[in-house]
């Protein structure tokens, strides 16, 4: 097996589904972004917006989510130790593309784009992913790209 095998590369992976319902968007606007259209309903419908939405942090935290519950599908069969995910070096491009408004179903998915060696960290590879969010239209609502760590020694 082949580091691009075990890591997809290319494939479209689809981490799964939430459903963003009115109380838990306005928990974690509480606690994390208070802005008005994110907890208040009556001034949410009355914003921009035109209704109470979720926060593009919860949006972006709950693919971290289902990322992380949704680990690489193949498991290793290749020469030496499996692969080992370490931790990510960050994102870029983060991107919030039209609101999630409290009961829309969202689904989630990450796309292993690339992978290549650290320089200053032999063993180590840095794993290259677009990650995306779509309602049930099909229309994106959410994308960013993310690197992860992945030790290969």
């Amino acid at each position: 097996m082949t580091l691009d095998e075990f890591f997809a590369i290319g494939t479209t992976v689809t981490l799964g589904s939430y459903t963003f319902e009115a109380e838990a968007i306005k928990a974690f606007a509480r606690k994390y972004d208070p802005q008005i259209f994110h907890i208040d309903e009556e001034a949410a419908r009355k914003s921009v917006l035109g209704g109470l939405c979720a926060s593009g942090w919860h949006t972006a935290a709950t693919w971290m989510k289902l990322n992380l519950e949704t680990r690489m599908g193949a498991v290793w069969s290749g020469p030496g130790p499996a692969p080992e995910f370490g931790p990510s070096p960050g994102f870029k491009n983060l991107k919030w593309l039209k609101p999630v408004y409290a009961g829309q179903t969202i689904t989630f998915t990450r796309t292993a784009l690339s992978h290549r060696p650290i320089a200053s960290r032999p063993g180590w590879r840095l794993l290259t992913l677009r990650s995306e969010a779509f309602d049930s239209s099909g229309d994106k609502v959410l994308e960013f790209e993310s690197a992860v760590l992945v030790k290969v020694e």
